[in-house]
Order: C-alpha cells, then structure tokens, then sequence
C-alpha cells in the first residue's frame, strides 16, 4: 500500500498526539495542527520522526476559514494528498447559561463545529478525485441524548451538531469512496485533567475506571483500516458506559 497521509487538528497533545504517534507507527506522513504551543508540537514532531513517520507541524487557527484552506493545501503540496482528516480540536469551558457571555457562545461553535465544515470544503476535492478518503470527527459521548446542559451548553449544542454535520458529509461523500465517521469519548485520560478529578469522574463511569487514549485510538485506527471500509455515518461511544 502506497504511504497514506493524515491530517490532525488537536494533533500536539492529548488524543490528537495519541493518534499521531500511532499512525507514524505505521509509517503514516502525519500532519498536525497546533494554535499556541510550540514546544508540545515540537515534542510530537519529534516523536512521530523517531516512530519512523514523516512529520509536518503546522500551527493555524482553524476557525478562520481561509487559514484552514490554506493549511490543506500545504498538506498536499508537502505530499501530494490528504487520506484521512482527523478532527481532534475541540476545546471548551464550563460557565452556567445565563452567566455566558456572547463571546464564549460564539467561541464554542467557531472552536468546535465550523472547523469540521472548512476542512471538510477543503480536502474533499482531492479525496473525490482519488476516490478514497477518510475523515473523523470527535464529538461526546452523551451528545446524541441532547439533554439539558446548563454548564456548558454552547460546547454541547456544537457537539450534536458535529454528529449532524458527520452524518450529512457521510451521506454525500460515500459514492466517492470516502467515510466520514465520529467518535464520542466520555472521561478520557488525557493529561488535560488532575489526578484527583479523574478519580471523582471514575465514579460515574459503569465500567468503573477512566478511559485512556489508547482506548479512544484503537477506534480511530479501526475506522481508517479498510476493515471499516463499508462503516460511514458512524458514532462510536468510547466511554465505558457512561453518558449513554
């Protein structure tokens, strides 16, 4: 099989950087993504090199539209396409509703929801044209309930909409050989959270421990082998039970 290509947002640290250290395991050209930290995309950079991958940091803002476009097209002068988006950026903060301000409503859905649909504009043309391609998104793991979220609502709404968004781009790219899947962790360990947080989280977990990125990895592995081939509009719950 030809070396395959992927793109990362998120990709410096985390899940992101889970993702890109197991794809340059398997000698994949990975691109990542990073908005502030140098020194975490540096670190990944190196570390996907010395698992025998090829690497390219890019940092960007990819809630602006023509960054994210641009950023694709680097990709692909750098090596000629784009096999698999993996969406992983996706930050968010915790405020009740009526104390939201318009800027943080607003930053949820910029952050969280519109980078999937630039980035999905920018790589398809060249899948369609390849007839092959691969893109994920990460959403949550209790979002396809749409409850009531009053700490953080905005966050929640851009999450549904992720999997709205994943299933539509399923339905139009599937003639073109291309899947567009999602993934909804629950509580994952991923560096982001202190020790005695995750122990309170575990409680709520049915299966009785946090996750690890290695968990929510495995999944993304699958949903880009061609095991998965024939799996497009997918939501896949990493979550040990809980939020479902």
């Amino acid at each position: 099989m030809a070396q395959r290509v992927a793109l990362i947002t998120g990709g410096a640290r985390g899940i992101g950087r889970g993702i890109a250290l197991d794809l340059a395991s398997q000698k994949w050209a990975v691109a990542i993504c990073y908005r502030t930290s140098d020194e975490d995309a540096a670190n990944t950079t190196k570390a996907i090199t010395d698992q025998g991958g090829q690497a390219l940091s890019i940092r960007c803002d990819v809630s602006d539209p023509l960054a994210a476009r641009e950023m694709a097209e680097q990709v692909e002068q750098t090596w000629g396409k784009i096999d698999a988006l993996i969406n992983g950026a996706g930050p968010y903060h915790r405020v009740n509703l009526f104390k939201e301000t318009s800027d943080g409503w607003n930053e949820m859905f910029t952050n969280n929801l519109h980078p999937i649909f630039y980035l999905a504009q920018a790589v398809a043309p060249g899948m369609k044209a390849r007839k092959y391609g691969r893109i994920i998104s990460f959403s949550m793991a209790n979002a396809d309930k749409m409850e009531a979220q009053p700490q953080v609502t905005a966050h929640y709404i851009a999450k549904v909409g992720v999997l709205i968004l994943t299933r539509t781009l399923a339905k139009m790219l599937a003639p073109d050989g291309i899947t567009v899947n999602a993934i909804s962790p629950g509580f994952i360990n991923s560096g982001s959270a202190p020790p005695e947080e995750l122990e309170g989280m575990a409680k709520k977990v049915p299966a009785g421990y946090i996750g690890e990125v290695k968990d929510t990895v495995s999944a993304v592995r699958y949903l880009l082998s061609d095991d998965a081939r024939y799996i497009t509009g997918a939501n896949i719950h990493v979550c040990g039970g809980w939020g479902i």
